[in-house]
């Protein structure tokens, strides 16, 4: 069995998350929470375990929240002798990724994060957006919709390809409207709005890519132990020589989870297990692959079951 850890993106966040890894791995978690701790000048912690829905989901809390818990669970992971070969995250979760395989120590994981929540916040305020989940259209056809809808003035472009059946897509709050409409009638079953007020991955978020490449030029990187695969170009990156310029593309760059998850296929992973709160990733690998195993780890109960494998 050859295993890949897979690394939460945002909107995954819930409140309470991670209470249980927390409470069964005491000594690695407040190591963890150290670091978040002396990162950021608000109780993280205490705002993932008693906070609101609606407090969690703000981008400079949402990001290093899950951010977090998929730490935790990569933790309470290797605490158990899980082993593994490669990583891969879907968007946010490239920053648990990078940290799990090396690149980035724990300290400058968070660092990372801080620059990278506080620079897309502030671009989000600049220029609100939306984005929405296109289901049961092929991603070709969605990209055309975009293409249509953007060439009459209303900006809209697809950033996250998740699975076949599943395409996101971020933009005005008008271009969104009008191409989730527009996907329908060309045969969608549906288009989700989703519980954002940007429009990540897009060209609405220039100035945060910007802004972040700038904060973390000067940070130390390291070649992965572990093969590392990229949203950016969709499958593992090897060039490791210019971080910063790569992590700011992809701020505004799509997800192509999909190409990422064929590419794990055909180097031989087997085994997929998602680390961080939720299983959306876990349910994309049942869409996308045949023949493989995938489980996530978000409490002790799916430990458990992840390690019963």
């Amino acid at each position: 069995m050859k295993t890949v850890f897979l690394f939460s993106g945002q909107g995954s966040q819930y409140p309470a998350m991670g209470k249980e890894l927390f409470e069964a791995f005491p000594e690695k978690a407040r190591e963890i929470i150290d670091a978040a701790d002396s990162t950021f000048d608000f109780d993280l912690w205490s705002i993932i375990q008693n906070g609101t829905a609606e407090e969690l989901s703000q981008t400079r809390i949402s990001q290093p929240a899950i951010f977090t818990v998929s730490l935790l669970a990569l933790a309470a992971a290797e605490e158990k002798g899980i082993a593994f070969d490669g990583v891969a995250g879907h968007s946010l979760g490239e920053y648990a990724a990078m940290v799990a395989s090396g690149i980035l120590s724990l300290k400058d994981g968070y660092t990372a994060i801080k620059h990278r929540s506080t620079a897309m916040d502030k671009a989000a305020k600049a220029a609100p957006g939306a984005m929405a989940a296109v289901i049961g259209l092929p991603a070709e056809k969605v990209v055309e919709v975009c293409e249509r809808i953007k060439a009459a003035g209303d900006y809209v472009t697809a950033v996250n390809f998740n699975s076949p059946v599943q395409t996101v897509i971020a933009g005005t709050e008008e271009g969104i409207s009008k191409a989730s409409e527009a996907a329908k009638e060309a045969g969608a079953r549906r288009a989700m709005p989703l519980a954002v007020s940007a429009a990540f991955h897009s060209d609405l978020m220039a100035s945060a890519a910007e802004e972040f490449k700038e904060a973390v030029k000067d940070m130390n990187f390291n070649t992965p132990k572990v093969k590392f695969y990229s949203n950016v170009i969709g499958s593992e990156l090897t060039d490791f020589s210019d971080m910063p310029s790569l992590m700011a593309k992809h701020i505004c760059s799509p997800v192509k989870f999909t190409d990422e998850l064929n590419a794990m296929k055909n180097d031989g992973f087997d085994c997929y297990i998602e680390l961080g709160p939720g299983k959306v990733l876990t349910g994309l690998v049942g869409k996308t692959l045949k023949d493989v195993r995938a489980v996530n780890i978000e409490n002790t109960d799916t430990l458990n079951a992840a390690l019963a494998l």
